[in-house]
Parts: C-alpha cells; structure tokens; sequence
C-alpha cells in the first residue's frame, strides 16, 4: 500500500510545500490584516468597508506567549491514543504585527522556548484515518 495522502485538517487556511503561509485578508480601505479570513465587514472600528484581498500572512515571527497542555482537550479535537502534553505558542507576525495561536512543532520541547524566540511556519500531520494524513500548521523555532 502507498503512502496516503496528505490533506489539510482546515481547507483554504494555509498552503502547504517547502515555504507554506497562513492565508488571511487585508482591508482594501484601511490595512488591517485579519486571521482567519474576514469576508463580511472591516472588525476595525474606525474603518466601514466590506472588501479585502486575500493575502500571505508572513511565515516568520516572534514568541510571544506559550504554555504547555496537560489536559486532553474536548472534541473535536483529535490527539493521540494515548494523550500527551502539547505546547502552544501565541507568536506576533513579523510584518503584521498579530498574534497568531498554533501548536509548536513535533520535537520541540517546552523548554526550548521563551518569549522573543524566533520561530516560522511549517505544517505537519496533526491526525490521520485510513483515508488521509491532515495537516496543519506549527510553529518550529528556526535555529531548531
């Protein structure tokens, strides 16, 4: 049997391959950038418009929070039989200037982290059935 394929586990949330980027949108009025995409209305309260272009969020950015998951979550959340602790990392974009929550990658511990640690972008499987592997994006310390 083959490899299986690998799917995004949030479709149109991010790209995938060697450089992949969250995929959010920039107001065309005011140049606020939002994460997941905002389709509707600006969330800026001084600014009124409705259209956005569809950007590439950078990949690339700083630590600015994180903590270490002891407790498995709810579902839908899919972990591992059996759990174990995961670390997320709240990290500030390089050019944007937002806080974007994700996992930190496999293999990288706790420990490996303090606020300030540079960190980019990459996807990895976050869960698979018999069809698919499902990705997602992590961030992973760059010097790691």
């Amino acid at each position: 049997m083959g490899e299986k394929k690998q799917l995004p586990a949030i479709e149109g949330w991010f790209t995938t391959g060697a450089n992949p980027h969250l995929l959010g949108t920039r107001c065309k009025q005011c140049g606020t950038y939002f994460f997941p995409k905002q389709e509707l209305f600006c969330r800026n309260p001084d600014c009124q418009s409705s259209e956005f272009d569809e950007v590439e969020l950078s990949r690339t950015g700083k630590v600015w929070s994180y903590t270490e998951h002891f407790y498995q979550p709810p579902e839908p959340y899919i972990s591992p039989d059996p759990f174990e602790p995961y670390t997320i990392a709240a990290v500030e974009l390089e050019k944007e200037k937002m806080v974007i929550l994700g996992q930190v990658a496999d293999g990288i511990a706790h420990s490996q982290l303090r606020a300030g640690t540079d960190v980019e972008l990459v996807v990895e499987r976050i869960y698979e059935d018999d069809e698919a592997e499902y990705t997602v994006w992590k961030w992973k310390p760059v010097a790691a």
